[in-house]
């Protein structure tokens, strides 16, 4: 089982982060990705696959003032 902001999420593992964040609506340039605690760069989100057991949390960006 793989765990997604403190939920689990069946349907993300097997998938590639990248895949992952464009499925759920997050924009790559304007989201962090912390994978088993630790922070994932954005340059690896294509190569990295979900995998059982994982935990994310994924906090997106949001510009304004």
């Amino acid at each position: 089982m793989v765990t997604v902001n403190g939920k689990p999420d069946e349907a993300a593992q097997g998938m590639m982060l990248a895949d992952f964040l464009e499925l759920r609506g997050f924009g790559r340039e304007r989201v962090a990705v912390e994978r088993n605690g630790q922070i994932v760069p954005k340059a690896a989100f294509t190569e990295t696959e979900i995998e059982e057991g994982d935990k994310l949390e994924v906090v997106g960006f949001v510009g304004g003032g």
